[in-house]
């Protein structure tokens, strides 16, 4: 089963997300902010990653840029309800760029794309 790591502070977004992303047959661990994420990835090799990007204590940005040094080959989806920040460059070493909905099916196809079921 493939893993996401998926990066929210939002709750109940995180809930909902990780229920649709279990339903389509993935595995999802789960983190709070970006440091979280960070001291996620030291305990697991998720299949890909999906980050918020405006969180506490870390942002998605600063996360994906040490993730990318890190890890260059690791699929990252920043999922976020800011459009404007595809246009910062620091965005654009992530792998795809979804805007949040309450209709998953834009995040579940880029997932897809990336690592299948």
């Amino acid at each position: 089963m493939k893993t996401i790591l998926l990066a929210e502070d939002d709750d109940n977004q995180r809930l909902m997300v990780k229920e649709e992303l279990e339903e389509a047959g993935y595995r999802v661990e789960e983190a709070r902010n970006g440091r979280e994420a960070l001291e996620k990835l030291k305990e697991i090799e998720p299949d890909l990653i999906v980050l918020d990007i405006r969180m506490p204590e870390m942002d998605g940005i600063e996360a994906l840029g040490h993730i990318v040094e890190d890890r260059k080959d690791m699929p990252v989806i920043l999922h976020t309800a800011y459009s404007n920040y595809k246009e910062n460059f620091l965005s654009w070493s992530a792998d795809d760029y979804v805007v949040k909905s309450s209709d998953l099916t834009a995040l579940l196809e880029k997932i897809n794309n990336r690592i299948g079921v």
